[in-house]
């Protein structure tokens, strides 16, 4: 499968190629500077310059599905949150309608189904981030909605805990990708959306539970 993955460079991002050479899949990653690109070939990526805020018509012909990874990042203002997390990914839902690229991945946050609960300073992020959630839930796409926990840059145990609502805690980025990964391949993985923290099922044990 040919997966474009937007959010590449970030470090979630990196981890989901590693992954997707891992499992046999051929990743494109969707970059914004061209020094990006020589790091994010040498974990087996095919890059393509594209910018979320721009045109994106070529950041995924003649893929298959599509992976959602980027992030406006903690530093930057509410309207870069609403540029990035919101905005961009509409853009590449709309790209991949147009496309018939039918498999998209959404990295979302838990939390983003209730935004008004979360930490006031959070409250913004987790409203873009979940008013893009419905957006694609409401398309054509064959969408998995992933909600993880805080994210941590501990080792990845390959275990997590999965489910509607699940509380806070924590999860390894690796845990992540693996499960942003795994998930395109499983057709019971389909229009889900399901929040992951660490836990101690494996990670493809848990997917199949959904």
């Amino acid at each position: 499968m040919k997966v474009a993955v937007a959010g590449a460079n970030g470090t979630t991002g990196r981890l989901i190629l590693q992954e997707l050479a891992g499992a046999g899949h051929e990743a494109k990653a969707i970059i914004r500077n061209k020094e990006q690109a020589s790091e994010l070939e040498k974990l087996g990526a095919e890059t393509v310059l594209a910018d979320l805020e721009g045109g994106l018509s070529d950041a995924i012909r003649g893929c298959d599905a599509i992976i959602f990874a980027a992030g406006s990042g903690s530093k930057t203002g509410p309207d870069k949150t609403e540029a990035v997390d919101r905005d961009g990914a509409i853009k590449l839902m709309e790209e991949a309608e147009k496309q018939q690229v039918k498999r998209f991945i959404m990295l979302s946050s838990m939390g983003a189904g209730s935004p008004e609960k979360g930490p006031e300073e959070l409250q913004h992020y987790l409203r873009m981030k979940g008013e893009a959630d419905d957006r694609l839930e409401s398309s054509r796409l064959h969408y998995t909605i992933v909600r993880p926990g805080a994210l941590t840059n501990d080792e990845g145990t390959g275990k997590i805990k999965i489910g509607g609502q699940l509380g806070h805690g924590s999860i390894p980025r690796a845990d992540v990708a693996k499960v942003m990964v795994q998930s395109l391949d499983l057709e019971n993985a389909n229009h889900k959306i399901f929040e992951i923290l660490e836990g101690d099922q494996p990670v493809a044990d848990a997917l199949k539970s959904l």
